[in-house]
C-alpha cells in the first residue's frame, strides 16, 4: 500500500541498479551530472537550484508523501548515475513516472532497467493500476524507452504544456 511508504522509502534492486533514497553522501554523485543543461532539453525546464547545488535537496527534511523520489545507484561502482521519480499520484490509482540519467549512461539500457523495476515493483507492492508519462515529440530516446517498457501511446498533445515548456507531446500508458 503506498501508505506503507509514506515515511520510509523503498529500495529496489535489479540486475545492475539499486533504486533507494537519496542520502547526503550522494551529493558528489549528483554534482556530477545534475546541472548538466542537456538533461533538460525535454524536461519541461532548465535545472533548478537544487539541481546547480544538490546540497540544497538535503537542507530540509523530506515531507512525508506518498510520491517516490529514489536515485539509481549503479552497482558495479556504487554511484548514483540518475533518478526516478513516482509521483502526481491519483487516489491511489494512477501515477506518472519520470526518469533522469547521468549523459555518460545513456545508450546502456539503465533507463529502461530503472524504469522496468519501479514500474514491476510499484503494481507489485502499492495499489496502482496504471502508471503514465508525458514525453515531448522529438524525444525519441525517451519514446523509445517507454516502448520498450511495455508503454502505450494513449494520446497526442499538440501545443501543450509540459511543466513550462509549450510543445506536441505524445502521453504513454502502462496498466498492470
Amino acid at each position: 500500500m503506498l501508505k506503507d511508504y509514506i515515511n520510509n522509502k523503498p529500495t529496489i534492486e535489479s540486475e545492475r541498479l539499486i533504486l533507494r533514497p537519496l542520502v547526503k553522501d550522494d551529493v558528489e554523485d549528483l554534482r556530477e551530472w545534475t546541472p548538466n543543461k542537456a538533461i533538460y532539453k525535454y524536461w519541461g525546464k532548465n535545472p533548478g537550484k537544487a539541481d546547480l547545488k544538490p546540497e540544497l535537496l538535503f537542507e530540509k527534511a523530506e515531507r512525508p508523501s506518498k510520491s517516490f523520489h529514489l536515485g539509481i545507484e549503479l552497482k558495479e561502482n556504487k554511484k548514483i548515475i540518475g533518478d526516478i521519480y513516482i509521483y502526481l499520484i491519483e487516489r491511489d490509482k494512477k501515477a506518472k513516472v519520470a526518469i533522469r540519467l547521468n549523459p555518460e549512461y545513456h545508450n546502456k539500457k539503465i533507463g529502461t532497467e530503472a524504469v522496468k523495476t519501479m514500474t514491476e515493483w510499484c503494481f507489485a507492492n502499492t495499489e496502482l493500476q496504471t502508471i503514465w508519462s508525458d514525453v515531448d515529440k522529438e524525444n525519441i530516446a525517451s519514446i523509445k524507452l517507454l516502448e520498450k517498457c511495455k508503454f502505450k501511446r494513449v494520446k497526442e498533445v499538440s501545443q501543450g504544456k509540459m511543466v513550462s515548456t509549450i510543445c506536441d507531446y505524445f502521453i504513454y500508458e502502462l496498466c498492470k
